[in-house]
């Protein structure tokens, strides 16, 4: 439903939400008018909202790290049935249910990690997994973990990238001898951040292209399209190889 909050309502509102991430506005009330990025995150939206369809009747939507809820609101705009949030900052969940609130959007929103997607018990039409890959200590495990139990047809992915954009062509295997490879600028790789990058400590890692579509890969997804550096449309696929960071319980031989 619709707020009835006034203009300077919901600027007051917002200014005690603060500080926010996304700039979203509310009835002509922007949240983040001198972000960094420029009006960010609908600047990058922009170059890749084509390759989601118009209109998302009858489909479901799962946004995993929604943040102030600026993707969540955009699928629902687009006519989806339902649409979940989930996060783990009760800051950013707050901005995302006051945000949807005031643009009168029916979304739900709850407090919870990616490594517990699995509680859900549900799969989704469209996930979107927007930049909290390098935001998590194990973030291959994340991926699994969303192919394993709520990926149904789509993923719409985005990940900070650094290093080389060149991708290597990798062999299926190599002697124990050959380590050139290692070397290339396009083969795949993701730099670990022991500290802080751009004084944020969340950033744990900073992988290259071919790292992150190599990790898409392994966990299940086939990469449908890349329509903006960051940003890739993966469609679910059958894992390349059985064994990986979701297994199958094993009986001890020992």
């Amino acid at each position: 439903m619709t707020t009835t909050l006034s203009i300077e309502e919901i600027r007051r509102r917002v200014s005690e939400l603060g500080p926010w991430f996304h700039n979203i506005e509310l009835n002509g009330v922007p949240t983040a008018p001198k972000h960094f990025l420029g009006d960010y995150p609908r600047v990058k939206w922009q170059r890749f909202a084509g390759v989601i369809p118009d209109t998302l009747a009858g489909k479901t939507v799962l946004d995993i790290g929604c943040n102030a809820g600026f993707y969540a609101m955009e699928m629902k705009r687009r006519g989806a049935d339902r649409v979940l949030g989930l996060d783990t900052d009760d800051e950013y969940l707050a901005q995302a249910k006051f945000a949807a609130d005031v643009n009168g959007l029916d979304i739900e929103f709850r407090k919870m990690s990616t490594y517990d997607v699995g509680q859900l018990g549900e799969t989704f039409d469209l996930v979107i997994f927007m930049g909290v890959l390098y935001h998590l200590r194990h973030p291959l495990l994340a991926l699994d973990l969303i192919r394993e139990h709520v990926a149904g047809d789509m993923m719409l992915f985005q990940s900070m990238l650094r290093g080389s954009p060149q991708v290597d062509a990798v062999d299926a295997d190599y002697d124990f001898w050959t380590v050139s490879q290692f070397d290339s600028p396009g083969y795949p790789k993701m730099h670990f951040i022991e500290q802080r990058y751009a004084e944020d400590p969340t950033n744990w890692w900073a992988p290259n292209r071919a790292c992150v579509e190599a990790m898409l890969r392994s966990a299940g997804f086939a990469i449908a399209a890349h329509p903006e550096e960051e940003v890739y449309l993966c469609r679910t696929a059958p894992r390349p190889q059985a064994d990986g960071a979701v297994y199958p319980a094993r009986r001890s031989h020992g």
